[in-house]
């Protein structure tokens, strides 16, 4: 199953879908989420149903201070 990186809408290739029945559309968190509409927008135009999102596994992501900014926290002093 190929893959494709693109920026944009305007990357895409018509050729890449001929005789392909499903198409999957991921993005990264830094991605605009009306970059990532506007390629779903662009598939649609070219016969594409409506999109099925599908919610992945929710990550709880836990961040401890490097210990000279907890030190300086504990005794209420700032550097």
């Amino acid at each position: 199953m190929p893959g494709y990186l693109i920026d944009g809408p305007e990357d895409l290739r018509r050729e890449w879908f001929d005789g392909k029945q499903a198409v999957g559309v991921t993005a990264g968190a830094s991605a605009p989420e009306l970059l990532v509409q506007q390629v779903v927008d662009k598939l649609r135009s070219w016969g594409g149903e409506a999109p099925h999102e599908t919610i992945g596994r929710e990550e709880k992501v836990f961040f401890t201070l490097p210990r000279e900014l907890r030190r300086a926290a504990d005794d209420g002093t700032r550097r």
